[in-house]
């Protein structure tokens, strides 16, 4: 286990995760990309660029992969930073450690580009992954072509955001395929009833309540943060149904934690399949302070044995189960946020 000072030097390189009103847009992009990119790529990741529906990608190819599967992962940056620079390294390491070649969109930020842009752009990439996939294992020899085409769809913080609003909208073909999303820390709750807008103090190390709330007014306006395709938890049981397994991994000190909690039963209720991997003593995003934590690089090792199969235990580290037997489901259908590219 890490040392209380290795935990406070990872807080502080965390930190510079949170926006806020302090630091302008483009400041806190560039502060990202100088302090969370890597110039070598982990594990001899190979790195290239390619377009898929009209948005530039990082695909990062790891030594032994699976031909069938590919992880498509959408960074976080609280809306209105992050990049395929800054998301690069951890990218590499979860391609490796799940043997998957991994997408990595550089999507439209906000403010320039509110909210449906980002998920548009999303939605865009999925759809010729899973074309040029397909098409890979059709034309490939016969051991290939009886494989069927597997999608990871994995994202952080608010990340989870748009990788949630894609699996609400994609069709049943689509939806198929996707094996598992991964959600690392997801911001579920932006909607202004929450319970975390009014609390004046949390145990998070790295965002604060007002923070969140400001990321929230550059994405969208105020009506839709509590719309399905902006909260997740504000999802009703329709949305909910026939969706992949869902696997979070997050600390136990994090601002939505209870939000991940109540979202984990909502989940169970309707029959799919939801894993909440808890890491005591952890703060939001630890994964990427691995210079710094052991359980950075266990948490990483422990997904790449779920997707590998080297791992057949759906356990959690801090197993809460059925903490809530019951959970409250927006029922209201004009509640609903339209699909806004019609996937």
């Amino acid at each position: 286990m890490s040392s209380f000072r290795e935990r406070q030097s990872a807080i502080k390189k965390l930190k510079n995760l949170n926006f806020t009103s302090k630091i302008d847009v483009y400041n806190f992009r560039d502060r990202l990309d100088k302090i969370f990119s890597t110039v070598f790529l982990p594990n001899h990741v190979e790195l290239s660029e390619k377009q898929y529906g009209k948005v530039k990608c990082d695909v990062l190819i790891p030594e032994i992969y699976s031909t069938n599967r590919i992880l498509i992962y959408i960074h976080g940056g609280s809306f209105v930073g992050g990049s395929r620079k800054s998301t690069r390294a951890f990218a590499a390491a979860l391609a490796n450690a799940t043997a998957s070649r991994t997408v990595v969109p550089e999507f439209r930020l906000a403010p320039a580009h509110p909210f449906p842009a980002p998920l548009e752009d999303i939605q865009s990439v999925f759809q010729a992954v899973y074309t040029e996939l397909s098409l890979s294992l059709s034309v490939s020899d016969s051991s290939e072509s009886e494989k069927q085409p597997e999608i990871l769809i994995a994202a952080d913080t608010s990340g989870a955001v748009f990788a949630m609003a894609l699996a609400f909208t994609l069709k049943s073909i689509f939806k198929k395929v996707v094996r598992q999303i991964i959600l690392f820390s997801p911001w579920l709750d932006l909607s202004e009833d929450s319970d975390k807008f009014s609390i004046k103090k949390n145990s998070d190390d790295v965002f604060t309540a007002d923070s969140i709330r400001l990321c929230s007014e550059h994405l969208t306006f105020q009506e839709n943060w509590k719309k399905p395709l902006i909260s997740p938890l504000k999802a009703s049981r329709e949305l909910l149904l026939d969706l992949p397994p869902v696997f979070i991994q997050m600390g136990e000190k994090e601002l939505f934690y209870d939000d991940a909690v109540v979202f984990q039963s909502m989940l169970k209720n309707v029959g799919c399949e939801c894993v909440l991997d808890v890491w005591k003593g952890m703060m939001p995003m630890f994964q990427l302070a691995d210079e710094f934590l052991s359980e950075s690089h266990l948490a990483v090792e422990k997904i790449g044995k779920m997707i590998t199969n080297q791992d057949h235990s759906n356990e959690s580290v801090y197993d809460i189960g059925l903490v809530l037997e019951k959970s409250s489901f927006a029922a209201d259908e004009e509640s609903q946020v339209q699909n806004p590219a019609g996937f």
